[in-house]
């Protein structure tokens, strides 16, 4: 099913906009046809969409939890061990390599079994239960990526549904594993807290004397991502029509985001979604987990034929040498354009 999309409530501002939506929902234990067509037009619609009966175990989510929260809590001279991050590792402020900061630490790993296993001393006392317990949540949320990408397949009349899902199943893909940690942020003025959550409850914009980014405005360069948060508040997507909308968390479900790549391997029908985290009055820190599906290094990033109808938007492109040009750019540019086909 989809919950359907109620009417904005619309807040301007200093060149900002928000308002209220209903996240669209896909229930994947319903019929393959209609959760297909429902994901290609949540794809379509906003690049962004939230998945329920999506058959990762709670036991898997709360040991991955548990694991992260333990290392957080760590003193920082402990930490800092397991970094810095270049860019696997442990960090904190930094993101990326080009002068981008956020009020965040994180772990960022590669997602096989391999390194997770040699990385795991750094980040537990015990690294054969860090490494069982990390391989465990990637293995169930690839799965979960690749269920996604076969739906979409079938959705899009693509006779092979395998076609964007073995991209991501291929033994040699570079999908990556992170967690974020974002502080508890308390403003001085603690009479207004209640107030800023139940605005932030119906989905209105943060007032911005009482919030700082956490994570600024991007968008992914892989395939998808997957992401799983905690209880607390703060993601927020920038939808078609120049809205910044609020995302209600859901510690039980997945949220799922259209990347950079699979607006290439669409031929731009998807869009990537851009978004960001602002860290809104808390007592409570917020946790969010994120797994990056990408294809293998060498892998070629191009539409399908039955996509590509007469006009190719981008020229085709490996992966790697995609990955090489995000690295060079700073976190809210746009990557894309390197690869459109200008030709046409």
């Amino acid at each position: 099913m989809v919950v359907a999309t109620p009417s904005p409530l619309i807040r301007r501002g200093n060149k900002k906009k928000t308002a209220a939506f209903g996240v669209p929902t896909i229930d994947l234990s319903d019929d393959k046809s209609i959760a297909s067509e429902m994901i290609v037009k949540a794809c379509e619609d906003y690049g962004f969409f939230k998945v329920i009966n999506h058959g990762v175990s709670k036991k898997v989510i709360a040991r991955m939890e548990r694991e992260a929260a333990d290392f957080f809590s760590r003193p920082v001279s402990e930490k800092g061990r397991a970094g810095p991050a270049a860019p696997f590792g442990y960090g904190s402020k930094n993101i990326g390599f080009n002068g981008d900061k956020g009020d965040l630490e994180y772990i960022l790993l590669e997602a096989n079994t391999l390194s997770l296993s040699q990385r795991a001393k750094n980040f537990s006392n015990d690294p054969s239960t860090f490494s069982s317990v990390t391989n465990d949540y990637v293995s169930a949320v690839r799965k979960l990526s690749c269920d996604i990408l076969e739906l979409v397949a079938e959705g899009l009349w693509i006779e092979d549904n395998s076609i964007f899902s073995k991209l991501i199943s291929d033994s040699h893909n570079d999908s990556c594993f992170r967690v974020n940690h974002y502080p508890p942020f308390i403003t001085p003025n603690n009479d207004d807290n209640q107030d800023e959550l139940n605005n932030n409850h119906w989905g209105l914009s943060p007032n911005p004397s009482k919030s700082r980014v956490g994570f600024g405005e991007h968008t992914d360069p892989q395939i998808l991502t997957i992401l799983r948060s905690n209880d607390v508040s703060g993601l927020q997507i920038y939808t078609h029509d120049g809205f910044w909308i609020p995302v209600p968390p859901d510690p039980n479900e997945f949220f799922v985001f259209v990347g950079d790549s699979f607006q290439a391997l669409t031929n731009g029908r998807f869009t990537s979604v851009r978004h960001r985290v602002v860290s809104i009055n808390s007592w409570k820190s917020r946790m969010s987990m994120m797994y990056f599906a990408a294809p293998a290094l060498g892998a070629w990033i191009s539409a399908p034929p039955q996509i590509n109808n007469i006009t190719n938007i981008y020229k085709p492109f490996k992966w790697g040498d995609f990955k090489q040009i995000v690295y060079s750019l700073r976190l809210a540019d746009s990557r894309l354009d390197y690869f459109k086909n200008h030709t046409q």
